[in-house]
């Protein structure tokens, strides 16, 4: 469990110090998959397929929003091999100038110290 809070940790904090886009080659696995709740307006799917592809969402994202504020809660484990995160964040759409409130939760699967995949949790309007 120890290696599962520490990847946790490192994680949260990556996050919290606005480095997520470089914490992908760092902490997932080349196969890792990342499953959004819903198609995200600025991409046609919901799973993203392998590192790169990870990397490509998150960059896309970044591309059409400014980030005002962030705060990444946890983590919150789930002995052996998953952690979960809370996220919320105040953002500007770049294309639009709205300002948006973003509230979602973000469960981790650990393998051989990588995370192999995380799943986004949003909350109903």
């Amino acid at each position: 469990m120890e290696e599962l809070v520490e990847i946790g940790r490192s994680f949260v904090q990556a996050m919290n110090e606005r480095r997520g886009l470089a914490c992908v080659d760092e902490m997932y696995a080349e196969n890792a998959q990342s499953i959004e709740a819903v198609v995200p307006p600025v991409r046609q799917f919901r799973v993203a397929k392998g590192r790169e592809a990870i990397r490509g969402k998150r960059e896309d994202w970044l591309a059409t929003h400014e980030i005002q504020e962030l705060d990444v809660d946890g983590p919150y484990v789930h002995p052996p091999n998953r952690f979960g995160v809370r996220f919320r964040a105040e953002v500007i759409q770049k294309t639009t100038g709205k300002r948006l409130t973003l509230s979602e939760i973000a469960v981790y699967s650990v393998a051989e110290g990588k995370i192999v995949l995380e799943e986004f949790f949003m909350m109903p309007k």
